[in-house]
């Protein structure tokens, strides 16, 4: 590997408190729930919710559903809120590295005991229960029983998968945020753009208002025939936020940056314009065109909307230069088109082996690119760390292709547990 050198901040170990042996319990006890699979629904959590008194009365609550950006959506709107003075309660997914990134409050993880606590309260609530609570049920659970408790003013939830059915559309909002729809978990939502702007139109109360981003004609559509129904003001936002800078580099990036805004004011949560500055100009997301060294980019797109926008950002900050692209990719996305999609801007592609179980052999994913992109020199190597070794000094990286696989390089940079090994460790 050549002289890539990461930030020292990048290399900080992440904290730990509490007792280290009952929270890698309570997580072991969590991480099985798994065998449960995905079980779309509300009728579950609602109980669960009810069962534990969440959630808390005070807070207001802002709920983002999308396809690309929610989570950059939920950063911003959770930064400007903390720079207003507000105590804010932050719920994400996928995590990257620790479970703990999951569930925030003013910007710092949950603690280990918290965790602990909460899942020991949890597993005594179920203990009977069938059908059982799922993963994302009891996690959703989990971050609204620690808003409570930390009395959190502003709550920013972000949804799993879809909408309508996702366990955090249990919760009465303020607001209701659509991010920019496209297609991805198909199996789940639906084959069409309609039908997955149906699932994520679900997240529409009744006469709450909606903040939508630009959408696809279809999508749209769908969208607002479902705030119609429901007497729901609806606001499209389709300026970009220039007023101010955006710490997240990309056009995209000032897109999500109005909508949250928008999603703040229609909340009827106030905050002045020093605190969207502020909040803008140091709101953190990883694996977001993250940029770990002058040389090394990482970005967990992982679906053809979200490659597109990578590779217009990676134009718009790096020109006409060429990246050296570490890619791994799940089995159940859409390899071809993000190849395609990413080809523009490769110098040529590196496949490492991932951990992940659902990842796509090396062999296979060459043969796709092979297929898709026959002028871009394609490798395959046996980890990461060896497709980094595979580089020169002088090369752009940008390493892609899933949350997953982001994770797990983020993991090896700091020096730290990856996320799915992290209660076995």
């Amino acid at each position: 590997m050549g002289d890539h050198d990461t930030p020292i901040a990048a290399l900080r170990p992440l904290p730990h408190s509490g007792n280290l042996e009952r929270y890698k319990a309570a997580l072991g006890w969590l991480f099985g729930t798994q065998l449960f699979g995905i079980k779309l629904g509300l009728e579950s959590i609602r109980r669960l919710l009810a069962g534990l008194g969440l959630p808390g009365e005070a807070h207001r609550i802002i709920h983002v559903a999308g396809t690309n950006g929610k989570g950059s959506v939920c950063a911003m709107i959770d930064a400007i809120s903390r720079a207003q003075g507000y105590r804010t309660g932050l719920f994400t997914s996928p995590h990257l590295i620790t479970y703990r990134e999951r569930i925030r409050v003013d910007g710092e993880m949950i603690g280990e005991s918290e965790v602990a606590e909460g899942l020991e309260l949890i597993r005594a609530t179920v203990r009977d229960w069938d059908p059982h609570p799922t993963f994302f049920e009891i996690t959703t659970a989990l971050a609204l029983w620690h808003f409570k408790r930390a009395a959190c003013d502003v709550v920013v939830l972000e949804t799993g998968m879809g909408g309508r059915l996702d366990a955090t559309n249990a919760i009465a909002a303020a607001a209701s945020v659509i991010t920019p729809i496209d297609y991805d978990h198909q199996k789940w939502l639906g084959d069409s753009l309609t039908q997955i702007a149906a699932e994520k139109a679900g997240i529409i109360k009744p006469r709450t208002p909606v903040v939508m981003a630009p959408q696809r004609a279809e999508a749209e559509g769908v969208i607002r025939a479902y705030a119609d129904e429901r007497d729901a003001p609806l606001q499209l936002i389709a300026s970009l936020h220039r007023a101010s800078h955006v710490a997240l580099p990309g056009e995209h990036q000032q897109q999500n940056a109005a909508v949250a805004v928008a999603a703040l004011r229609a909340a009827n949560i106030h905050v002045d314009d020093d605190a969207v500055r502020l909040g803008l100009a140091t709101v953190s997301w990883p694996a977001r065109f993250q940029r770990c060294s002058d040389q090394v980019v990482v970005d967990g797109a992982h679906n053809p909307a979200g490659a597109r926008v990578l590779a217009q950002t990676w134009r718009s900050v790096f020109g006409e230069e060429r990246a050296t692209i570490i890619l791994a990719v799940l089995r159940d996305k859409e390899a071809a088109v993000l190849v395609r999609a990413l080809a523009p801007i490769a110098a040529r592609f590196i496949l490492p082996a991932s951990r992940a179980e659902r990842a796509l052999p090396r062999e296979e994913l060459a043969a796709i690119v092979q297929e898709v992109a026959p002028n871009v020199p394609v490798s395959i190597a046996d980890s990461y760390s060896a497709a980094m070794n595979a580089t020169e000094p002088a090369e752009r990286i940008l390493i892609t292709g899933s949350l997953h696989f982001a994770g797990e390089v983020l993991a090896t940079i700091q020096g730290v547990p990856a996320a799915y090994e992290e209660c076995l460790q």
